[in-house]
This record gives C-alpha cells, sequence and structure tokens, in this order.
C-alpha cells in the first residue's frame, strides 16, 4: 500500500492527464470550429447576398426512387406537389426502405402520363404499372387498405397497395414489398422543426425530415473541383436529391440562409420559406442514380474533410438547406431567389 507522501503526488498526476489529455486529442476539432464560425461571422458582417435564380425543380414521387425535372411545380406547405407523397415498406414489417440498405431503388423510374392523371412506374424489363396521383377515396378504399407504417422512429398512416402494383417492386428488388401512399394522419415536422421552434405547426408527406431541400450549383460545382483534383469523375447535384435547386454566386453562402423568397413578375405573390436547418448527408450521395452502383469513398470522404461544419451534428458533412414553406403557390425555372434574412445560429437538431 503507498505511503501518504507518495500517494498525494500520483493523484495530482492523474488530475493531470485528465485535463491535458483533451487538449492533445482534440486540438485540431477545436481549431476546426473555431475556424469554422469564424468564416460564417466574416459572411454576415459582409454586404448582403445578390440574388440568384431557380435553374431547376426536381420531385422524387416515391421516396428514393427515381424523381424527374419539372419547369414548373406548385410549393405545399408540406413541400413541392407530388414530391414523396409515396414509398416503399418491408411487406412484413411495414417499415420504410430506402436506398440506404437498397441502392437498386434508384433503377425505379418515375413520370407522370401524358394526361397527367397517373404516376408511371417503370423498372428496365418489366411491364410499367400506373397509379392515380390524386386518388379518390372511393379508389383508395377499392384499392388499398389503411394501415400503420413506420418511417425512421415515427409511426404514421399509409395506403398499402394490392399485389398487382406491389409485384413489381418485389419481383425486382427479390424480396416482399409494398407501395404506401401516404395517409390522412398529418406528420408533424421534428426536429429543427418543431412546432416550439418553427412557431408554427406543419407536416410532412414522406421525406426523412423537412418538406423542402434547397440546393445551390455553384456549391456542386466547387466540390466537383475537388473531386477532380483527386483523380474522381464530377457527379450531378441529383445525387443529393434536392427539390429546388438555384444557380447560386459564391458555393457554400447558403449555410447562413435563414428566410428566402422566390419571387416572379409584380403581379405574382412571392413565397417565403424558413431554413430550418442544414441538410447533414449520410452516404446516399455515393450511389451513382444510374448504375445503382455505391462509390466506396466519394464524394462522402471530400465532404467529411471540410463541410462538418455544423455544431449539432458535428461528425456528418452538410449540403443544402432544408426549408419549411410559409406560403404556398406556383414555383417556376427562372424565377428569383433572394435571401431576406441570414444567420449564424443554425445547429442541426435530430428530427427522426
Amino acid at each position: 500500500m503507498p505511503t501518504p507522501d507518495l500517494a498525494l503526488p500520483a493523484i495530482f498526476t492523474v488530475l493531470g492527464l485528465i485535463l491535458v489529455i483533451p487538449l492533445i486529442v482534440f486540438p485540431k476539432l477545436a481549431q476546426w470550429t473555431q475556424s469554422q464560425q469564424s468564416t460564417l461571422k466574416t459572411k454576415l458582417t459582409s454586404k448582403p447576398q445578390p440574388p440568384s435564380e431557380i435553374v431547376s425543380l426536381r420531385v422524387y414521387p416515391i421516396k428514393s426512387c427515381r424523381g424527374f425535372e419539372l419547369r414548373s411545380a406548385s410549393l405545399l406547405t408540406h413541400g413541392l406537389d407530388l414530391d414523396r407523397k409515396w414509398m416503399i415498406v418491408d411487406a412484413s414489417t411495414r417499415e420504410f426502405l430506402t436506398i440506404r440498405q437498397i441502392p437498386e431503388m434508384t433503377l425505379i423510374n418515375t413520370g407522370i402520363s401524358d394526361d397527367g392523371n397517373d404516376l408511371v412506374i417503370s423498372i428496365k424489363g418489366e411491364d410499367e404499372v400506373r397509379i392515380p396521383i390524386r386518388p379518390s377515396n372511393e379508389w383508395l378504399a377499392r384499392n388499398t387498405k389503411l394501415e400503420k407504417v413506420k418511417i425512421w422512429d415515427i409511426v404514421t398512416d399509409g395506403y398499402i397497395y394490392g399485389p398487382e402494383v406491389n409485384g413489381l417492386f418485389s419481383r425486382f428488388l427479390n424480396r416482399d414489398l409494398c407501395l404506401v401512399y401516404k395517409g390522412p394522419t398529418p406528420r408533424i415536422l421534428t426536429g429543427n422543426g418543431d412546432p416550439r421552434i418553427l412557431g408554427r405547426e406543419q407536416s410532412v408527406n414522406f421525406p426523412d425530415v423537412h418538406p423542402v431541400l434547397i440546393a445551390s450549383m455553384s456549391s456542386i460545382s466547387e466540390l466537383n473541383t475537388r473531386l477532380s483534383s483527386c483523380g474522381e469523375n464530377p457527379i450531378t447535384i441529383e445525387r443529393f436529391r434536392p427539390n429546388i435547386i438555384i444557380k447560386g454566386n459564391t458555393p457554400w453562402t447558403e449555410d447562413s440562409w435563414k428566410v428566402v423568397r422566390i419571387s416572379g413578375d409584380e403581379e405574382t405573390k412571392p413565397l417565403d420559406l424558413d431554413v430550418v436547418a442544414r441538410c447533414a448527408r449520410c452516404q446516399v450521395p455515393n450511389v451513382n442514380p444510374d448504375t445503382a452502383e455505391k462509390h466506396p469513398k466519394q464524394p462522402w470522404d471530400t465532404l467529411v474533410s471540410y463541410r462538418r461544419i455544423d455544431e449539432g451534428i458535428k461528425y456528418k458533412p452538410c449540403f443544402g438547406m432544408l426549408c419549411a414553406p410559409r406560403d404556398v403557390g406556383s414555383v417556376e425555372v427562372g424565377m428569383k431567389f433572394e435571401v431576406l434574412e441570414e444567420t449564424d445560429q443554425h445547429r442541426y437538431i435530430k428530427g427522426f
């Protein structure tokens, strides 16, 4: 047993190590955080961001399946019309499935019929399936069953289609699956969109968390420059599955958006959106939407090297901004895009 004279210095030595080790292990993280905060504050003290314009609109009717571009779309409080109104679930558990588990889901194509009435679902080598884009209550009662389904940790309701529709997905992905259309129970925003934070109650269909994702072409161009410098091919912005794509001016200035506005001519009512959070990314963008092949490293590794900018989720990179529309109306390619308010207080709160 140590003598009292020897024990006291040992105790002080241990306490000293406890205080010093974090300074040795985490200095780079601390320096990185301070650098990012300083850069953002510098942006906020400079002149207001110049206007940009919408260059593309995209919807993904079935969650994690291939979406398509539109020249115009209706902006609703729960997102762009038709966006993620459907999702695919495991037939036994009724839990949602995505590209994260099944990259081949990106090979399931969606489109709108020529008369605008049907969602056309097609897979190479399979007969296409058509279902009403806006099914009536009578149609749903005849052709679906309203059941509980699970998306992340949230249980909500959805209309489960029958085997004549589900067979297409089950055959292609070689497992028992069901297509689900969002049911009538609102799925209230959580995380940064929680009513106590947002100031109003707003709902979504089947996106992960929030109604609208906006991304900038200037930022994807900057990322592609970095990818090219390490010998990788450029990627398309589709990999990040945004809804509204703007031309952008300076890369990454979207990090500080707080309120943005979309406007047309003088006779058109402007549409404002609250920017509730940065979009923290998983490795879905590593999946090539044309082939369903997942790259083992890119663009994830490059993004991680310089886009871990949010104090609320330090170990994931960010690309794009998640928004909750205040207004509803028509949006079109070519419309003006303005930043009305900025902030240096964005902090990601997990919403699932």
